[in-house]
C-alpha cells in the first residue's frame, strides 16, 4: 500500500484581489503557514498562472513551479475547470457561461468551445513542462438540461449526446496522452459526467482511453444520495485525483435533492468545511489507501457558513490527522512462525 501526499489546497476559492491572495508568491507563503504542502493552481486566473505562457515556454514553467516552491509546497496538478466547462456547452447556456472565457468571445458559442480546447492543449504541455503527471477539469454538458426530462428524452438522444462528448474530448485526450498527463474529471452535478453510470458511458464512447481518469470529490455524492465509499470500490483504478471536500444533505417535508431554488443557506443539500458535513472521510481515507492511491489529498474549500480563511486554516490539520501512514507489515505478524511446504503438508495431514 501506498500512503496519500497532502494536505494540499485548491486556490481557486481564495484568490482575491487583496492580499496576500492577489498572486501566487502570497497566497502559496499564506497556505505554507498554514500546514499544506501542495497547492492545485486554477489555470484561468491570470494572477496565478499564464497557461499559454507555462506551455509555450518552459523557462516561464520552471518560474511558477519555483515561486511555489520558495515557499516549500509543491505544485499538485494544473486546473482548467472553467474551460472543460466550455468544450461542450448546450446554447441555452451561452450567455450563462461568458463569464469563463474572453471578453471578445462573448455570446460567440463556437468560439469559446475553439478557445477552450486550446486551453487544454495548453494545460497538456504545461503540466508536461511543470513534470506534473494529472490534471483536473470539468466535462461540459449537452444534456444536463435533460437529466430528469419532461417530456421524456427522444429516442437515442443520450446515444447521440455522448457520440458529440466524446468527439470533442477524444481529440484532447490524445493530446494529454502525448504529454504522459491524465485528464481526470471532476464528476460533477451540471456536467454531463456527473456520476459512475454516465463516467462509464463516455468511457466506452472513447474507447476506454487510459487518459479519460477520475477526480473524486464526495460533496456531489452526498448531494446525489450516492453511495460513495462503494464507488471507490468500483473505479479506484481510474481514481488518479481527490478533493476532500464535505457537504450535508438534510431533506425535510418542504424540501430535497433539488434544492427549491433557494440560495445555498437554505438548500437541503449543502457544501460545508471539513468536519462540518457528513462525509465519513475515515473511510474514504481507508479506502484509498486499501487500494494504493498515492496521489495528494487537496481540499477543495466550499462552505455555506463559514468564512473561507477559517475553513482554509482548519482543512490542513484536518486532512494530516485522515492521512494514514499505511503499514508495511501485518499486525499479527508477531504470532508467526517460518514455514515450508513439508510443515505445510504436515498442518494439512496430507
Amino acid at each position: 500500500m501506498k500512503t496519500i501526499k497532502g494536505p494540499a489546497i485548491f486556490l481557486a476559492q481564495f484568490i482575491d484581489d487583496k492580499e496576500p491572495f492577489n498572486n501566487l508568491k502570497n497566497i502559496c507563503n499564506y497556505m505554507a503557514d498554514l500546514g499544506y504542502a501542495g497547492v492545485q493552481i486554477p489555470s484561468w486566473d491570470g494572477r496565478m498562472i499564464d497557461l499559454q505562457k507555462a506551455a509555450e515556454s518552459k523557462t516561464y514553467a520552471d518560474e511558477i513551479k519555483g515561486t511555489v516552491e520558495e515557499a516549500g509546497l509543491q505544485i499538485t496538478e494544473l486546473s482548467t475547470h472553467l474551460q472543460g466547462q466550455l468544450v461542450a456547452v448546450h446554447p441555452a447556456y451561452n450567455e450563462l457561461f461568458d463569464g469563463f472565457a474572453p471578453d471578445n468571445l462573448k455570446g460567440n458559442l463556437q468560439g469559446k468551445t475553439d478557445w477552450a480546447v486550446q486551453q487544454l492543449k495548453y494545460a497538456a504541455k504545461a503540466s508536461e513542462n511543470m513534470g506534473l503527471t494529472q490534471h483536473a477539469t470539468f466535462s461540459g454538458a449537452l444534456m444536463w438540461h435533460t437529466v430528469y426530462p419532461w417530456p421524456q428524452r427522444p429516442a437515442g438522444l443520450v446515444e447521440t449526446g455522448f457520440t458529440e462528448l466524446a468527439k470533442r474530448w477524444t481529440p484532447i485526450l490524445d493530446e494529454f496522452d502525448k504529454h504522459g498527463v491524465d485528464v481526470c474529471y471532476e464528476l460533477h452535478p451540471g456536467e454531463d459526467l456527473h456520476d459512475g453510470v454516465t463516467f462509464e458511458m463516455f468511457l466506452d464512447k472513447v474507447n476506454n482511453h487510459t487518459r479519460a481518469n477520475i477526480l473524486y470529490d464526495p460533496s456531489h455524492f452526498v448531494l446525489q444520495c450516492l453511495d460513495y465509499l462503494q464507488f471507490i470500490d468500483f473505479y479506484h483504478e481510474r481514481i488518479k485525483m481527490f478533493h476532500v471536500k464535505d457537504a450535508e444533505f438534510n431533506p425535510t417535508g418542504k424540501l430535497g435533492v433539488y434544492g427549491g431554488y433557494q440560495g445555498w443557506v437554505e438548500r437541503a443539500g449543502r457544501f460545508r468545511s471539513l468536519g462540518d458535513g457528513q462525509v465519513d472521510f475515515s473511510g474514504i481515507f481507508s479506502k484509498l489507501s486499501q487500494y494504493d492511491y498515492d496521489g495528494w489529498a487537496v481540499l477543495e474549500w466550499e462552505c455555506a457558513i463559514k468564512h473561507p480563511e477559517q475553513g482554509a486554516a482548519e482543512g490542513a490539520p484536518f486532512i494530516a490527522s485522515h492521512i494514514i501512514n499505511v503499514t508495511e507489515k501485518a499486525f499479527d505478524d508477531f504470532a508467526g512462525r517460518g514455514a515450508d511446504e513439508e510443515f505445510n503438508k504436515r498442518i494439512l495431514g496430507i
